[in-house]
């Protein structure tokens, strides 16, 4: 009852790297496609270096590097994954930035990587970015081309 009298909180999701955005339906990873891992979208990158998509803490870096997961300060827990199969490269295209616990925003950088070493082992190079813990959409974004500042959607 006292809910209706509570003021929402959004969250701002920005896009982690420069690039084309891609429908998460399109991505040719049916476990992405399919939203197995959780709601998101993906990237077509046009530059190498991924940021945190929105404010909170580095909660787990995983050994292969592809992959970065983040917590939101109103607790949405966040995925970055990048690249498709990009885990049979043992994490020789990525240099992580952060550390677990890191506090981060739009402007930490998480990760460069070489995305022509992922190309050259024939790995396709979209960025992934999964909401892990929650079914909000990202179905309303426009494909379009996104800049890594530039704030996506707003939930709450």
């Amino acid at each position: 009852m006292f809910d209706l009298f509570k003021k929402k909180k959004t969250e701002a999701f920005f896009a982690p790297v420069d690039g084309q955005f891609v429908p998460l339906a399109e991505v040719s990873d049916p476990v992405f496609a399919q939203k197995m891992m959780g709601e998101g979208f993906g990237i077509q990158p046009t530059a190498s270096e991924i940021y945190a998509p929105i404010k909170g803490t580095v909660t787990t870096i995983f050994q292969t590097k592809h992959a970065i997961g983040l917590k939101s300060t109103l607790g949405s827990e966040v995925l970055i994954h990048i690249g498709l199969d990009t885990v049979e490269l043992a994490g020789e295209p990525f240099d992580v930035h952060v550390k677990e616990g890191q506090t981060v925003d739009e402007k930490t950088l998480l990760v460069t990587v070489d995305f022509e070493k992922v190309r050259s082992a024939g790995k396709e190079e979209v960025v992934l970015t999964l909401l892990t813990n929650g079914g909000e959409s990202f179905d309303s974004l426009e494909k379009k081309k996104v800049n890594h500042s530039e704030q996506l959607k707003s939930i709450g």
